[in-house]
């Protein structure tokens, strides 16, 4: 079994989602949950025509994090001390 990483993304009036590992596997829906249903379907189809089509299968390589930063909060704290 491969485990690949799944970016989502929140628009303003959808979800987007994209697989790094996959290029040009992309799926949009109107909710998160819609968006990741059509992500399980879009991986299978989509390496089962690599399969077929007899391409190598991309290695599930990429990893994903998050970093925090307290940037946003240090600015708004000097703009609130100088006005």
């Amino acid at each position: 079994m491969r485990e690949y990483v799944v970016i989502y993304e929140k628009g303003p009036v959808s979800w987007g989602a994209y697989v790094p590992d996959l290029p040009g596997l992309v799926a949009t829906g109107e909710t998160l949950e819609e968006v990741q249903a059509l992500m399980r379907e879009g991986i299978e189809f989509h390496l089962e025509s690599m399969l077929e089509d007899g391409d190598p299968i991309p290695d599930a390589v990429s990893q994903a994090g998050t970093l925090k930063t307290e940037i946003v909060e240090t600015w708004s704290r000097r703009l609130a001390k100088s006005a």
